[in-house]
């Protein structure tokens, strides 16, 4: 059996336009029968469409591949909202408005998501939602932090030290990100893209990669692509260690936050030595990625063979001290219902009993040959958020270590990109690319025109969804334990800020 891809290629002869009703009325539909929104998303028509926006959905149907809709509708237009019984359509919709003027009526949250073009000029003219009562009173923090992470508001609403309702505003950046890249040729992007989120490069990357491939036919060698999963799972255990090295932080857990931080460090160091860089930019490249040779191997091996007792160890520590369960149990609870009803993906959704995983439902080929088991915690809660983590990072390290003792398989010799003689792309074609970074599930949609250039780009990280699941699992804690939650979630500003 073919295994279910995170790729879909369609060309847009084969799309059928929607009218706006029509569009929203099937897109309800597929909501209602189940089916996972992953995107939505507009752009302007060109000049060979009708007037207007056009509109993408992307669905995941349980046990099946994605599948889309396209939909046609002019600036102005109203539709009846999504989220009015879909809350996980909410922040698509809102997008949507900000990006290309349609309105969904009766949405009941329709606020700026980044004050994008002339909307920067009023930022402070946000309408923040208020709790009223005499005893009711305001904190506002940012969006200038005391820390290096990047802007972002947050304004809670306390009666006490109770939060009763949390409001988080971003869209403080204005980078630009998808015009960007319709600035330069496609196949000279992906340094570019490796910086979009800095902390999730391989899989930033390897998701556009694998749509220029898709869409020049010319899918990688099995080789290449496990070099390109060897990079994401180191990604990703660098990047949940250095989560639980910040968790440990928060609630002064010293023995914690030394060990994590250390091993952290081992693990992007290898990174460096096997592309030149510790966050792993320059593995992958359109058609290829760095060779794995013998002596890097047994390198890698090496270091995580040293690393995995050592992070049992501290693991131990940290699920086993009375005052780190005190601090984490039962604080900043999401539930299973709230984060599916708000679409929360990744992670953090997995650590509410959300089994979402592209490796596990859209494995491709790597994953489908070397399949990673579905993990989820039931809690919902910081210590469910920490422990999902630990398992995530057990499970990629027995994975890795696996694939590199593996005699058999021969990564040395990979070839050339395909940007030294670029191939033309497929023109009038729409690709969808997923790729399960170490937050969630990282899109990115490229959409060609008849000459085969890229003609719209669109970019999407888990965080977008994720932040109102954090707002929401804040509500009824003490404001005290607002650090802790947000860096149980650890979700990404600036993916957030394009």
């Amino acid at each position: 059996m073919t295994p279910l891809q995170p790729l879909l290629l369609t060309p847009l002869a084969d799309l059928a336009t929607l009218a706006l009703a029509d569009f929203a009325t099937q897109c309800g539909a597929k909501l209602a029968a189940g089916e996972r929104l992953v995107t939505l998303f507009g752009r302007p028509a060109a000049a060979t469409d009708a007037p207007g926006v056009l509109l993408t959905a992307v669905f995941q149907p349980a046990g099946a591949a994605l599948t889309l809709l396209r939909g046609h509708g002019l600036p102005g237009s109203h539709y009846p909202s999504l989220a009015t019984s879909f809350p996980a359509a909410q922040i698509f919709e809102r997008e949507l408005w900000e990006q290309t003027g349609l309105v969904p009526q009766g949405h009941p949250w329709l606020k700026p998501v980044r004050f994008e073009g002339a909307r920067q000029e009023h930022l402070t003219d946000y309408r923040f939602f208020k709790v009223r009562g005499a005893e009711v009173h305001e904190v506002a923090v940012g969006p200038i932090h005391a820390s290096v992470i990047e802007p972002g508001h947050f304004r809670f609403m306390c009666h006490g030290e109770q939060v009763h309702h949390l409001e988080i505003q971003l869209g403080y950046q204005h980078r630009g990100v998808e015009g960007l890249l319709l600035q330069r040729p496609a196949w000279r992007l992906t340094p570019l893209v490796e910086s979009i989120c800095g902390d999730s490069a391989v899989a930033y990357a390897w998701a556009h990669c694998a749509a220029l491939e898709a869409l020049a036919g010319q899918p990688p060698s099995p080789a290449v692509a496990m070099s390109r999963a060897i990079a994401l799972e180191l990604e990703r255990v660098a990047m949940h260690v250095a989560t639980l090295n910040g968790m440990a932080t928060d609630i002064a857990f010293l023995q914690g936050a030394a060990t994590y931080g250390r091993l952290r460090t081992a693990i992007i160091n290898a990174s460096q030595r096997a592309c030149g860089n510790r966050f792993g930019r320059g593995w992958l490249r359109p058609g290829t990625a760095s060779p794995v040779t013998d002596a890097l191997r047994q390198d890698l091996l090496q270091t995580l063979n040293a690393f995995a007792p050592h992070f049992a160890e501290v693991n131990q520590l940290m699920l086993s001290a009375r005052s780190v369960a005190a601090r984490l149990k039962g604080t900043g609870v999401l539930t299973t219902q709230a984060a599916r009803e708000l679409g929360v993906t990744g992670v953090t959704g997995r650590a509410s009993g959300v089994a979402l995983d592209a490796r596990c439902q859209l494995p491709g080929a790597v994953y489908a040959a070397h399949p990673l088991p579905m993990l989820t915690e039931p809690g919902g809660d910081c210590w469910a958020r920490m422990t999902q983590r630990m398992r995530e990072v057990e499970t990629s390290v027995a994975w890795l270590q696996q694939r590199l003792g593996d005699n058999t398989l021969d990564l040395a010799k990979l070839p050339a990109s395909l940007s030294m003689t670029p191939p033309p792309l497929k023109p009038n074609a729409l690709c969808l690319s997923l790729i399960e970074g170490t937050r969630g599930p990282v899109l990115h949609a490229l959409e060609t025109d008849a000459q085969g250039a890229l003609r719209h780009y669109k970019v999407q990280d888990p965080s977008l969804a994720n932040w109102f699941g954090e707002a929401v699992a804040v509500r009824n804690n003490g404001i005290s334990d607002f650090p802790i939650c947000n860096k149980s979630f650890d979700l990404s500003y600036c993916g957030n800020d394009l």
